[in-house]
C-alpha cells in the first residue's frame, strides 16, 4: 500500500466534520450512495410530523396562508440559490426532475421558434434522453442530436435551438465545462440548458458565471431532501421573462386565486411551477437545507476531491498488492479530480455481485449497467476513516472473490 497520512489526522483538521453529527445514519453503515439518495438530516422526521399534525391536521385549509405553505418553493429555492451560484428569488422548487427538465426544454425551444434541433449527449442520463423523445412527439420536426460521449458537444451547434447537458456524468463523473459549452452554444444562436443533479451539493457551481440560460436540479441527493424530494428549476433573468412553458398550471399563474379561465404567466421563475406544489416533501427538503447554512461550497469540494483521490489510490493499489486481479477492475471516472464530480465508478465483469457482497459488509454503494460499481462521497457525514474501511473492504472481496456466491448475483428490481 502506497504511503498516506493517516485518516485520523485528516479528520481531526476537516472544517466539515461537525456535520457529521447532524446526520442520522445507522451504525456500523460506511453510506457511499449519497449521489443516489442522502442521508436523514437529524430533524427532519421531527419537522414533517410537527407540519402533519399541526399544520394539517389542526390547520387544516388555513395552513396555506397561516402556515406560509404557498410560499414555499420560492423559499425553499431561495435555500438552494447560494450552493448553485444563484440570486434569491431566481429559483422555484417543486415536481421531479424530469417534469422541470420538460418544462425548460420547451421553454428553450419556444424561445428560438425558428430552430428544430436540441444537441444532447447518447450517453447522458436516460431520463433525459427520454424527455427529449417526449418533446420530440409533439414536435415531429424536432431533431435530437445525440452525439457520442468522447465527441465535443461544442462541434454539434450549428443550426441548434437548445444544448441540453448533464454537468456531471451519471456513470463516470466527469465534469463539463459550463462557461466554455455555453459560450459555445450562445455563439451558434443556441440556449445551454443543464441538468445539475450530480453537481449541486458537491462543486462549487455558479449559473450566472458560467453562462447558463436554464437549469435542473434534484433535491434528494446531496442536498438529502430524502426519496422523491421535489427538484428546483432556474431561468436566467435574461431569458425568464420571455420563457413559456407548457404545463401552465393554475399556481404558475400570476394570480391562481381569481381563477381566470385564460393563463397568465406569474412574474419571473414561479411561472415554472405547474399544479399545487407538494407540502410534505417541500417541508422535508427545507429543513434538510438547514444543515447548508454556513458550509462553504469551497471547503465542500476540497474534501469531496481529496476523499475521491485517496478512495481510488487506495482501491487500485490494494488490488495490485494483493494480487486480485488487478486487470478485471477498471477505473472509469476521470483521473484528475479537477474534472471528476463527488463520485467514482470501477468497472467489473462481476460488478453487481461485489457490490452486493459490500452492502453485506456495511459499505452501501450501487451498480450501473453493464458492469460499473459507482461510490459517492457526501462531504458532509463522510469521514477519511470510513473512506479507508471502504477501500479496504472492496479490495479484499475481490481479492477472495467472496462476491461469487449465489446470494449476490441474484438481480433485485433497484440496483
Amino acid at each position: 500500500m502506497i504511503p498516506m497520512e493517516r485518516p485520523e489526522a485528516l479528520d481531526a483538521r476537516d472544517p466539515l466534520a461537525r456535520l457529521r453529527e447532524r446526520f442520522a445514519l445507522p451504525s456500523g453503515v460506511i453510506y457511499l450512495d449519497g449521489n443516489s439518495l442522502g442521508a436523514l438530516p437529524i430533524g427532519v422526521s421531527e419537522r414533517v410530523a410537527a407540519v402533519v399534525r399541526e399544520q394539517w391536521g389542526k390547520g387544516l385549509i388555513h395552513s396555506w396562508n397561516d402556515a406560509g405553505w404557498y410560499d414555499l418553493p420560492m423559499r425553499v429555492g431561495d435555500r438552494i440559490a447560494p450552493l448553485v451560484g444563484a440570486m434569491p428569488g431566481e429559483i422555484v422548487v417543486g415536481d421531479s426532475t424530469s417534469v422541470s427538465l420538460y418544462r425548460v426544454v420547451a421553454a428553450a425551444l419556444s424561445l428560438r421558434p425558428d430552430r428544430h434541433i436540441i444537441v444532447t449527449e447518447e450517453g447522458n442520463f436516460p431520463t433525459d434522453l427520454y424527455i427529449l423523445e417526449g418533446i420530440k412527439q409533439l414536435r415531429p420536426n424536432l431533431e435530437i442530436r445525440a452525439i457520442e460521449r468522447d465527441v465535443d458537444p461544442a462541434s454539434a451547434l450549428e443550426g441548434a435551438a437548445a444544448l441540453v447537458l448533464t454537468h456531471v456524468d451519471y456513470k463516470t463523473g466527469l465534469v463539463r465545462d459550463m462557461k466554455r459549452l455555453s459560450t459555445a452554444a450562445h455563439q451558434a444562436g443556441a440556449l445551454a440548458v443543464w441538468d445539475l443533479s450530480h453537481s449541486t451539493g458537491v462543486l462549487e457551481l455558479d449559473l450566472h458565471g458560467g453562462g447558463a440560460d436554464f437549469a435542473v436540479g434534484c433535491g434528494y441527493k446531496y442536498l438529502n431532501g430524502g426519496p422523491g424530494a421535489p427538484s428546483f428549476t432556474w431561468a436566467a433573468p435574461a431569458v425568464v421573462a420571455d420563457a413559456r412553458q407548457p404545463l401552465s398550471g393554475w399556481f404558475g399563474h400570476r394570480d391562481p386565486f381569481a381563477f381566470d379561465a385564460t393563463y397568465a404567466p406569474a412574474p419571473g421563475v414561479r411561472r415554472f411551477i405547474t399544479g399545487t406544489q407538494q407540502v410534505l416533501s417541500l417541508v422535508a427538503l427545507d429543513e434538510a437545507l438547514k444543515v447548508w447554512e454556513g458550509v462553504s461550497m469551497r471547503h465542500v469540494r476540497a474534501k469531496s476531491m481529496a476523499q475521491t483521490e485517496r478512495f481510488i489510490e487506495r482501491v487500485e493499489s490494494g488490488i495490485a498488492e494483493s494480487g486480485g486481479g488487478e486487470g478485471e477492475l477498471r477505473l472509469v471516472s476521470p483521473r484528475d479530480p479537477a474534472v471528476r464530480g463527488g463520485h467514482v465508478s470501477f468497472a467489473h465483469a462481476n460488478g453487481y455481485a461485489i457490490v452486493q457482497a459490500l452492502i453485506a459488509e456495511g459499505v452501501i454503494g450501487d451498480f450501473r449497467a453493464p458492469d460499473l460499481m459507482r461510490f459517492g462521497f457526501s462531504p458532509l457525514y463522510l469521514s477519511f476513516a470510513e473512506i479507508d474501511r471502504a477501500a479496504d473492504a472492496l479490495v479484499q472481496i475481490i481479492a477472495t472473490r467472496s462476491w461469487d456466491r449465489p446470494r449476490f448475483t441474484k438481480r433485485r428490481v433497484v440496483t
